[in-house]
């Protein structure tokens, strides 16, 4: 349909001129005249009656011109709603988020967001696959990686900061001499994270205060009789049974806190192949960011503390 050729014409007929049409089109005289033609040779109609002081519809042309009317009302109400989506937030966000970062950090925020922004409704799909964001119809995945590991052609905001932690329940280090250096390590048993490159390679060193130069970190290979491929599974796994768990910080948080769990080696960071991870917000390179994506980056930012990337725009 040519719909230009049908917005022109309604602006002729309501002006009753080509003139008028033209001022308020931005165009000039013949080329809305050519507009009006081009329309009456598709449709094989005549729609106006032309005359040097006037206008007049053909019967055919009032009727197509209702029809026109409508169009033009209908692009008035889309050009309405964009400038609605543009000053306020809504519509349906569908996000990935790995399985365990989803339930224990994304999930308790999303609340607030929402309280935030009524008219944004979000949608979760909790899965450690790398998925494809485009692919599957998603807005918005969260990653965690190390630098370098995000994929090409898909913008990515740093959300927070992932630290990997040695923890045991309080029983089980009351039982046992201080572990006051990262050699004693050797003569307990261990649940690691048993996918990628985490296995039961341990690195550690002493953390520095201010700009102190890195010391040297020593190497274990740590005895682990259990791996479990999510920091959720070992936490619960050494409620159950003795053990030092190596997991990440987010996971072991609520632990913590309740006394559940302890430190281990508090002085000491994890580096190697337990080196901190940034979570990543990435999404599709586009034009122009829909303000609900934008909405909820910022939001996760703001909640967080610790984004280092400037504002999506």
């Amino acid at each position: 349909m040519p719909l230009d050729e049908m917005l022109v014409f309604a602006r002729v007929v309501e002006h009753q001129s080509f003139a008028g049409a033209a001022l308020q089109l931005g165009l000039t005289t013949s080329a809305v005249s050519r507009s009006v033609g081009r329309l009456e040779a598709h449709f094989g109609l005549r729609l106006l009656q032309r005359t040097t002081r006037s206008l007049s519809l053909t019967e055919a042309g009032a009727e197509i011109h209702q029809a026109c009317l409508r169009l033009v009302e209908d692009a008035q109400a889309v050009q309405a709603l964009a400038g609605q989506l543009r000053q306020q937030p809504r519509g349906l966000l569908k996000i990935s988020a790995p399985a365990v970062l989803g339930d224990l950090w994304l999930s308790p925020l999303l609340p607030g967001f929402c309280a935030r922004w009524p008219e944004v409704q979000v949608q979760v799909d909790m899965t450690d696959r790398m998925v494809d964001l485009v692919a599957e119809g998603l807005d918005l995945g969260l990653r965690i990686s190390v630098p370098g590991q995000i994929a090409p052609g898909l913008v990515a905001r740093p959300l927070k900061t992932i630290r990997y932690v040695l923890v045991a329940t309080p029983g089980y280090l009351a039982q046992h001499a201080q572990i006051t250096e990262p050699g004693q390590l050797l003569a307990h048993p261990f649940i690691s994270l048993g996918y990628g490159q985490f296995q039961n390679e341990v690195e550690l060193r002493p953390q520095r205060a201010g700009h102190q130069p890195a010391a040297p970190a020593t190497r274990l290979l740590v005895n682990t009789p259990i791996t479990i491929a999510s920091s959720l599974g070992i936490i619960q796994a050494l409620q159950q049974g003795p053990g030092i768990g190596v997991v990440a910080d987010f996971a072991a948080q609520a632990a913590l806190q309740a006394g559940q769990l302890a430190p281990v080696l508090p002085g000491w960071a994890l580096c190697g192949k337990y080196a901190p991870r940034v979570v990543h917000a990435v999404y599709a390179p586009t034009r122009h960011v829909p303000l609900k994506l934008r909405a909820l980056i910022d939001y996760l930012v703001e909640v967080e503390g610790d984004g280092a990337a400037a504002p999506a725009t």
